[in-house]
């Protein structure tokens, strides 16, 4: 609607501001009563040699636009009122039409690349990684949706000291058959037993430190020992994955860089990038502290396997972008990282964009892997199914697939508490509040979808030609928020920003939730199509908005 009203206004004003110049000053009334949207002129005061008044007067006195009802000029604002019933017939026509394709953009822009979830090998899949796992699964669906291939990368933490650590807790204390029972318990036990010992005996450490290079220089026993806390860790991983229903196009992960370091650091040689700093190689960044490439024993680091890992895929998948969707903690890392690769002369540095998030805290504090403080994920998952069997039993024995039900409700719970947050801020792990399944859920979206459903299926009827009259005042502010869904996934696209998907659902929700409680949906027949010819709209765009998010939407509940 913003682009067909912005159209008629860069015509009243003879081309003096662009439609998207224009669309950009729209503002939205804080009041109904003064209109849906509002033009303001007073930055064309200047440029026009007019009040802001006057240039107001006359956008008013040439404005012509087919969904334009009315429009007032009121202290240097147009405002505009729609023709409800013209623009409540295009929305709800299109996305009939469209279905679920609506908001989606056709053209094909390339590819996506996203780095997140990325757990550590032989460590446990706490409830530290969910935000990463989530934030970047619901923002490839949004780049799919927004016309880009995205490419879900999963880069393991299989590589580093932590693995010398490792090897030496697996041959102080390990049992190969207790492992094999229990993976990453057992390795848990025993790596926070490592630090637990180290603290009282320094030499470990050295130890570990001798452990990891004997794996870096290709040891037999060490490299099998690794592969084997590798593959272990995986299909423990993968049952996390399928839980949540995420997939990845790769697991390349640290380990898979070590032969593509040393190009890159010759590269920074070469082009006198490489400082010697301490015995060790930096390369110096302004206004940051220097970014180390190399330790004194030559060793590399973090940041070289990074810088690795950036050129391999710009060479491999010639991405648009390269989403890293890691933790606020890592700013820095991500900043010396962008800088090298652009002082290196490679003007895609652009196109790297680090996506941080807070987060889940425990008690008020960070949980550790390393103190044997954390909560798992897939124990949280597991409760949280039960916990939705549960109200399901009570709220509606008799439904068919409860099974089914509870494991999309569930998991939905979990995601949805952790995606309707601003993905900066910290959030306190509580698994109560993520299972209230009344207010700001999950749970209440899905719910919302599955009672249209449930209407929809009772009343089985053939909608070809619908009017959309009589639908009730309530329906109009739902009618603009559907108008708006296309523009809203948009936004979280460009704002790397899933929150305003969920935030979006909840709105739709609980306007239609209140339109429902105020219309009779199953009135007389002249009037019975078109309303729930809008409940589907509705449907639509809760389904597919939960879908972006990478939550299911159940028909029943």
């Amino acid at each position: 609607m913003k682009e067909q009203i912005a159209k008629s206004i860069a015509v009243a004003l003879k081309d003096q501001l662009t439609e998207k110049e224009i669309q950009h000053l729209f503002e939205k009334p804080k009041k109904s009563e003064l209109g849906d949207v509002a033009f303001p002129c007073f930055t064309l005061a200047k440029k026009c040699k007019k009040s802001p008044n006057s240039i107001a007067e006359e956008i008013k006195n040439n404005l012509t636009c087919e969904i334009i009802k009315d429009v007032q000029a009121i202290g240097g604002y147009v405002n505009i009122f729609f023709n409800q019933s013209i623009v409540t017939k295009q929305v709800l026509t299109k996305i009939l039409i469209e279905q679920h394709l609506y908001g989606s953009q056709q053209e094909s822009k390339g590819n996506i690349v996203i780095d997140f979830s990325s757990p550590n090998i032989a460590k446990p899949f706490s409830m530290g990684h969910l935000r990463s796992t989530v934030i970047g699964n619901a923002l490839a669906n949004i780049a799919e949706k927004n016309g880009y291939q995205a490419i879900r990368i999963n880069h393991l933490g299989d590589w580093g000291t932590q693995f010398g650590k490792l090897i030496v807790a697996y041959k102080r204390w390990g049992n190969q058959q207790s492992i094999a029972n229990a993976p990453i318990e057992e390795l848990l036990k025993i790596y926070v037993k490592f630090h637990e010992e180290a603290e009282q005996d320094e030499s470990l450490n050295e130890e570990a430190r001798a452990a990891f290079k004997a794996l870096e220089d290709g040891n037999e026993e060490a490299l099998a020992l690794w592969q084997w806390f590798r593959d272990v860790s995986l299909e423990e991983f993968n049952t996390i994955y399928q839980l949540l229903g995420i997939h990845f196009d790769s697991y390349n992960g640290e380990a898979f860089y070590n032969d593509k370091m040393a190009t890159v650091v010759k590269e920074l040689e070469e082009k006198e990038l490489l400082i010697k700093s301490d015995g060790a190689f930096v390369v110096e960044v302004e206004h940051m502290p220097p970014c180390l490439i190399t330790k004194t024993d030559g060793a590399t680091l973090y940041a070289t396997r990074d810088l690795a890992a950036a050129f391999y895929r710009k060479q491999h998948y010639d991405p648009k972008k390269i989403f890293y969707v890691v933790g606020n903690e890592q700013s820095l890392h991500f900043k010396q990282l962008f800088r090298v690769i652009e002082k290196m002369g490679y003007g895609w540095a652009k196109d790297l964009q680090h996506v941080p998030f807070g987060m889940i805290l425990k008690d008020g504090k960070k949980m550790s892997t390393r103190k044997g403080k954390i909560v798992l994920l897939g124990e949280v998952l597991k409760e949280a199914i039960t916990t939705a069997k549960r109200n399901i039993e009570e709220k509606n024995p008799k439904l068919e697939q409860k099974d089914s039900v509870a494991y999309q409700v569930g998991v939905g719970a979990v995601i949805f508490n952790d995606l309707k947050n601003d993905r900066l801020l910290d959030i306190e792990f509580s698994l109560e509040q993520m299972m209230n399944f009344e207010g700001e859920t999950g749970p209440y979206v899905q719910y919302t979808y599955a009672r249209i459903s449930s209407l929809l299926e009772k009343i089985n009827e053939q909608r070809n030609e619908v009017s959309f009259e009589k639908l009730g005042d309530q329906a109009w502010p739902v009618v603009l928020l559907l108008e708006q869904f296309p523009k809203v996934i948009s936004n979280a696209f460009e704002q790397a920003d899933p929150s305003q998907i969920a935030r979006y659902a909840l709105h739709l929700a609980r306007l239609f939730n209140k339109y429902y409680a105020q219309n009779k949906i199953l009135a007389g027949a002249h009037i019975r199509g078109s309303r729930l010819a809008f409940c589907q709209c509705v449907a639509i765009i809760l389904k597919e908005s939960l879908a972006l998010l990478g939550i299911a939407a159940p028909k029943k509940m």
